[in-house]
């Protein structure tokens, strides 16, 4: 066990570890002992401010993405678009591990040291060891759906996925657990988390912190994943009768609903794009056209002017910091109108998809989405519930992981010419473990 804990007081921009020989390939920096509420808060900052852009590049293992003939793209991301991950190019851009277990040993510190911070009040220092318990459970979440099979897969919850780190031992060298003890472990943080979070919401600039609704959109999410759909609707449920509104694109002064300022938004954490893969990253006209052209009024916020090559520039994000987002509004209408059909309550189902599509599509085009889907029976009304995911909630980090909890359907493409094909239930819906984590720990290999 760690004796003292150092950190830095550093920007997002600095170098937040270096190399070392654990498991967990991370160790921290700094020369500041933290003991008061303010410098473990500024800890937490760090934490908070630790890119995650591996959601953005899973984005172009979809079909919504193609990366544009650039060199640089092509050398950086092209291979990733091509699901070539057992020997891809030199500079390939490599997914993350360790920084996910960085922000879990952060999150550990503060749980760990809980009774030990100062100068401040009790329910400030809950607030923070709250944030610290859905930080973790939030981390393992995303990386069991990045290297674990889906949970909703047959037989997947039986399967090894990932170490289950739940305190400061750098040298502890854990196995890997299976997809449903990793579940597990996040729910029993969340209801950790619910214990001692008590701020409902923050002002704009800080709302990049945990807040009482990230508790509950954080547990919808897990359960839709899950397919536990009365407790993904409950959770949902619990955030839109606090906080129901909507962007209205109807309205000239409307918000883009991932902007950080967005009157969706609940918790502005994560940027999922950065620059680079922004400029990248253009959208396929196949997933453009999913998209009414006369009635979305998402067309001209989301994507730019067709270029040459028959694609689309992303204007949805431009990969900085005003376009954060990890829970908004949204997706709650979303997980409660999934959930609400998959237990029969299709009225209910329809009700809230088409509150949301009211608020996306002309009033002309509302109409005929209205009569289209009150026609739909229940396997359809799933399917354009999915099919409005993808459309609403494009570019934010969901499609890769729908993808992998629902159909994992064949995807097929041609790159110069080249045909790629990713097979139904393909073993490349889950990602490889990187090879520097393996080095470190070879056992991660059973």
């Amino acid at each position: 066990m760690i004796k003292k804990l150092y950190i830095a007081f550093i920007l997002a921009s600095s170098s937040l570890m270096s190399s070392c020989d654990s498991f967990l390939d991370i160790q921290p920096v700094g020369k500041v002992i933290p003991n008061t509420l303010e410098e473990y808060r500024a800890l937490f900052a760090t934490a908070y401010n630790v890119p995650l852009i591996d959601r953005s590049l899973c984005d172009m293992r979809t079909g919504d993405i193609t990366i544009r003939k650039d060199e640089y793209d092509q050398n950086n991301y092209g291979d990733i678009e091509k699901w070539a991950d057992i020997n891809p190019g030199p500079e390939t851009t490599t997914f993350e591990w360790s920084k996910y277990y960085t922000n879990i040993y952060y999150a550990n510190a503060i749980i760990d040291k809980k009774d030990e911070i100062t100068e401040g009040t009790q329910e400030d220092i809950n607030q923070l060891v709250g944030e610290a318990y859905l930080m973790r459970g939030y981390m393992h979440f995303l990386l069991v759906n990045l290297y674990g099979e889906p949970y909703t897969k047959t037989g997947a919850t039986e399967t090894k996925a990932i170490p289950i780190k739940l305190n400061l031992d750098l040298e502890e060298v854990p196995s890997r657990s299976t997809v449903g003890e990793v579940y597990t472990a996040i729910i029993s943080d969340i209801e950790s988390a619910r214990k001692l979070i008590n701020k409902k919401e923050w002002d704009a600039g800080y709302n990049y912190r945990f807040s009482t609704l990230s508790v509950d959109a954080l547990e919808s999410r897990i359960y839709l994943y899950m397919g536990e759909w009365q407790k993904a609707y409950d959770a949902a449920e619990r955030v839109l009768a606090q906080s129901p509104v909507l962007e209205n694109f109807n309205n000239e002064d409307s918000k883009l609903p991932n902007q950080y300022q967005s009157i969706e938004m609940i918790t502005a954490y994560e940027t999922i794009y950065n620059s680079s893969i922004v400029k990248a990253s253009q959208a396929t006209e196949s997933f453009v056209q999913q998209f009414d052209q006369s009635n979305d009024l998402r067309l001209s916020r989301y994507f730019g002017n067709v270029n040459s090559d028959g694609n689309y520039p992303i204007r949805k994000t431009d990969g900085y910091s005003q376009y954060r987002c990890s829970f908004r509004t949204g997706e709650l209408y979303l997980n409660i109108a999934e959930a609400a059909a998959h237990l029969n309550n299709l009225s209910e189902a329809r009700n809230r998809l088409l509150h949301l599509m009211e608020n996306r599509y002309t009033s002309e085009g509302y109409e005929e989405k209205k009569n289209s889907i009150n026609a739909m029976n229940q396997n359809n009304l799933i399917k354009e519930i999915l099919n409005e995911r993808a459309r609403e909630l494009a570019f934010e980090g969901h499609r890769w992981f729908d993808l992998r909890r629902t159909t994992r359907p064949s995807i097929q493409k041609v790159i110069d010419g080249q045909p790629y094909t990713l097979e139904e239930n393909d073993a490349r819906y889950t990602l490889r473990i990187p090879q520097a984590a393996i080095d470190a720990n070879p056992g991660l290999l059973n």
